[in-house]
Parts: structure tokens; sequence; C-alpha cells
């Protein structure tokens, strides 16, 4: 029988060759699918071309432009709206099959379990140190069968000592990753997957809490979804008790991934992965070459890869508790990364549409227009759409026709009515935060300026979202002192 935790950390000695495998190989093996170019030169001239005959037509008839770019919009807005709402009905109905399924499925007994890496990325998380060991620690996995990759930035000696102090399974190897560019999260994990063990692979961050049958259940999904299954996500779990900014991140994560991403991987579209609690088969992971270490939003990348490459995504039931940003500026400079990796990832599918288009089919490119392409676009005009309507009360004359005053009013009243039907508690707060809803969408016009402005200006730099001490929990005493052990590779 094996210690549930207190066995010794190896630190392998830094791989050069292997970081620079880590920040390049997608780029070398398909220069077309990475992001370490931000437009290609084909790119340029197509928007210089658009936007020379933009000007031109709005210099020849500004009213007339207005009208066919507004009508645009908005019949764009009305099939994005229309898509979201089916797919969040219909993701109710796969979480109620689903839960039965997942149900029977744990009562299932396993011979053996495989070997299962976790890849865990670390950059100034020595706050968050115990409280993921802890994490760790409760999974309820075979302690010989855990892979585990600590992947901590060279310099960072703060985070590397409060790992040390921690109880670890045996066998869990802290990796330093040495000095390079880009300093990104994806280039750290690609360090980690070519020291991998494990058949199945899952990234955590360091202030994620996963259900302690995560592992099992993703073993499991993976059995039963065949060889074509690249990647199950569990859903991720925000704490929405910590003021306004952080219940509002917390119901838009309960719409995101208990209604829209069930609903759109039992309909097999493509998926743009969350950050944190996806769970890979190796083999296929490897395949497509990893994450692209050049995109700032690696998860939403790599779904959309996976698509493109013929491969399912599906999604399991046991979540993940995450912690939420709770002042607007921590707010602000995470959605700008997303957002900023958004853009990189949408141009990336869109240097050659008509070949992502074979690649994943039409039915699915559309649907990628309509949530990731919708996801962008309405980021840019929530904050116009507001001051407009904020101006009309004090000069009616301005107003949009009637009919986009009708749209905008159900589009709020469709928003508001699936945050209300939300998986969670349906208390005061729960309407409060539905209801002022309006108000939280503007601030993404805000994260979208920023956001265009470091895509031009630093299109790879990783904003860090500062985590800060997450909330306390029971304390387990060590079992035995942590001893450091070089592997022979040192």
């Amino acid at each position: 029988m094996l210690p549930l935790c207190g066995g010794g950390v190896r630190e392998p000695s830094p791989d050069v060759a292997k970081a620079h495998a880590a920040a390049h190989a997608l780029a070398a093996n398909r220069p077309a699918d990475s992001a370490m170019q931000t437009l290609t030169a084909a790119q340029m001239w197509g928007a210089g071309f658009l936007l020379s005959v933009l000007s031109a037509l709005v210099w020849r008839a500004p009213d007339a432009t207005f009208a066919a770019l507004s009508l645009m919009a908005f019949f764009f807005f009305v099939a994005a709206l229309a898509f979201r709402g089916a797919i969040y009905l219909h993701g109710a109905k796969v979480i109620a099959r689903k839960r039965q399924a997942d149900q029977e499925m744990a009562s299932e007994g396993s011979v053996l379990w495989p070997v299962y890496t976790l890849l865990i990325a670390l950059k100034d998380e020595a706050e968050s140190a115990a409280q993921l060991s802890r994490a760790i620690c409760n999974l309820d996995y075979p302690r010989n069968r855990l892979d585990i990759k600590l992947l901590v930035e060279m310099g960072d000696e703060a985070t590397w000592e409060a790992l040390r102090a921690q109880a670890w399974p045996p066998g869990t190897e802290l990796l330093i990753v040495p000095p390079g560019q880009p300093r990104t999260k994806p280039r750290a994990l690609n360090y980690g997957l070519l020291r991998a063990k494990g058949e199945f692979i899952v990234v955590y961050d360091a202030e994620d809490r996963p259900h302690r049958d995560q592992l099992k259940m993703a073993v499991q999904a993976f059995r039963a979804g065949g060889g074509e299954l690249a990647c199950v996500q569990a859903p991720l779990v925000g704490d929405g008790d910590r003021g306004w900014i952080a219940g509002q991140w917390a119901l838009e994560y309960a719409v995101q991934f208990r209604r829209i991403l069930p609903g759109l991987a039992s309909l097999g579209l493509p998926i743009a992965l969350g950050g944190t609690s996806n769970h890979f088969r190796r083999a296929l992971l490897e395949d497509v070459d990893g994450w692209d270490a050049w995109n700032v939003t690696e998860d939403a990348d790599l779904g959309l890869r996976l698509a493109r490459s013929g491969l399912q995504v599906g999604v399991i039931e046991p979540p993940t508790l995450e912690a939420p940003p709770e002042a607007l500026g921590v707010w602000l400079a995470q959605r700008s990364r997303w957002l900023k990796g958004f853009l990189q990832t949408w141009l990336v599918v869109m240097r050659r549409p008509l070949k992502a288009m074979r690649e994943m089919g039409a039915g699915n490119f559309l649907a990628l227009q309509l949530t990731l392409g919708a996801a962008i676009l309405s980021a840019m005009v929530h904050g116009p759409w507001a001051v407009w309507l904020g101006a009309t009360l004090v000069l009616p004359g301005i107003g949009p026709a009637p009919v986009f005053l009708w749209f905008i009013g159900a589009s709020y009243a469709a928003s508001i009515a699936m945050a209300l039907a939300a998986p969670g508690e349906r208390d005061l707060r729960r309407y409060v935060l539905a209801f002022t809803l309006p108000l939280y969408w503007p601030l993404q016009s805000i994260a979208m300026v920023r956001a265009v402005y470091s895509l031009v200006r630093r299109p790879h730099f990783w904003a860090k979202t500062p985590h800060g001490c997450p909330p306390p929990m029971a304390a387990r005493k060590q079992a035995t002192p942590v001893r450091r052990i070089h592997s022979s590779e040192t």
C-alpha cells in the first residue's frame, strides 16, 4: 500500500532542447495553424482592400452604407441569439440524461486504472501551493498511477520553495521550464507533455479544486466514447459570493459549462475549451502537436484544431472549483487576454477559410462563426450599443429603428432568462446578478479595446491573472518530511 501523500519530489535538470521544441513544434510542423504570426500577407492585403472599399462607400453613400452594415449585423446577431438559445435548451436536456448515465458508469468497476499525467503550470503561485497539494492528494485515483508534473518558470524561486515544502504523491516531478520565448502557459504545458508518461493527460491550474472522482469519470468517458474522442471537458464552477464581478463571472461559467458546452458536444460541434480541467488522450494530443505556445488562449485554439482534425470533444459531470476575479482591474486583465486569444484563434482559422470549412464541415464552420465569431463581435458592440441607447434618453431623435430596439430588448430578456435558469441556487443574489447583466456586458468592450491594443503591440504577452490566497481548507498533517530527489538525468 502506497501512502496517500508525502513522497519525494523529483527535480530533473532543465532541458533546453525540449524547451525549444515546446515553443516551436507546432509553428515548425504546421505554420498555418500557429498564432506565431498574427496576420499573414494575404490577410493584410485583404483587410486593406475591404477597408478601402468601405471607406469609398462611406464617402459616396454614408446613409446607405450604414443601413446595409446595420442590417447585416442585425441578421447575424439574430442568428447567433437563436443558435445560442437552441444550444442552451438542448444542453439542459443533455445534462439531465448525462447525469443518469454518469451514475451508471460510476458504479462500474475497473481492473486497472491507466497512468494519468497531471500538467500544472504555475507562475507566482506561492500562496496557492498548500491548497494545490491538498486538492491533488484528495483525488480518488491510485497514487502509483499518477504522473504529476509541476511546471515552474526559471527564476520563480518563491513558487519553487512553496511547492517543495508540500507533500505530494510519490513520483511527482518539479520541472523548471528553461528561459525562452514566448513566456506563456502553453509553452510550459508543451514542456510537460514532452515528459508525460500517462495514457491520459489533464491540465489544472494552481487554484483549482477538482472533484475527487474527476479522473476516474474521465477515464470511463474515454473508454465509452471511442477512439475519436480526443478530449473531455469538466465543468468549471466559480465561487460567486465574493462581490458583483465574481458573481457575474460565476454566472457566465454556469451558463457556458453547464448548458452551452454540453449542447455543443452532444451535437459534435466545435468547442473552444476551458483553460483548465480538460482531459486528453495523450496520443491524439501529440498527433496535433499539442498546444500553440504563441496563442494566449491555447485552450480555445486547441479545441478548434481538434475539430479540424476530425476529432471529438465531450463533457463530464464532476466539476472543478475555480477562484474568480474579484476586482474589476483583475477581471479586465483576464478578459482582455481571453479576447486577444479569441482574435488570434479566429484569425488563424480564417487564414484559409475554405480549407477550414472542408476540414470541419460547413455546418461546424457556421457554428464556429455563431459562437467564437459572435463572442468577438458582441464584445466590440456592447459598449457602443449601451452608449447609443443611453444617448437616446437625452436625444430621442438619434435612436435606432424600432426593430433594432425590439431585438436588443429580446436579446437582453433571453440572456437574463438563461442566467436565471442556469444551474445553481436561485436566491435573491441570482436575481440581482441576472437583472444587472446589461451593466456587465459593456465592460467587454473596454476589455476588447485593451485586447486589440495588446494584439498590435505585444501579441504574445501573457497577462497573468493573480489569484491571491484561496479560502482556507481543512488542515492536513504532513505524513513525512519531503525529501529532494534528483533524477539520474542531473
